[in-house]
């Protein structure tokens, strides 16, 4: 890191990129990410009241909170898209499904339709 960031933002930074780390992976994994970390929140808040010293250090975590949940939010929007193809393809396989049983009932009942009229016909 340059020598104008703090221990704290450097551990901020380590805490945000191991967070986002583990949303990604839970992510592609099909498990449903968490809340934002509670330690990643509340160095911010520290930091952010004055502590890591001095205004561009406060906007930059406060930049680094903003991607945080920025990237949050792409997580989620990932799986909310997961979720709809997996929507997408029950309804699908449903429907198909629906359309299989109609065919299966309209051709029962032109056979007994069928059966009916050829033993009407021999009485």
């Amino acid at each position: 890191m340059s020598a104008e960031t703090s221990p704290g933002e450097e551990t901020f930074s380590s805490l945000l990129l191991e967070e986002l780390k583990q949303r990604l992976l839970q992510a592609f994994r099909g498990e449903r990410p968490g809340p934002p970390c509670p330690a990643a929140r509340q160095l911010s808040r520290r930091d952010a009241e004055g502590k890591s010293g001095g205004r561009a250090a406060q906007e930059e975590l406060r930049r680094a909170h903003l991607e945080g949940a920025m990237a949050w939010l792409r997580v989620e929007l990932l799986e909310m898209k997961s979720q709809n193809q997996k929507l997408a393809r029950t309804l699908l396989d449903i429907s198909t499904e629906i359309q299989r049983l109609r065919n299966e009932n309209d051709l029962s009942a032109a056979v007994e339709s069928e059966t009916l009229n050829m033993a009407t016909i021999s009485e």
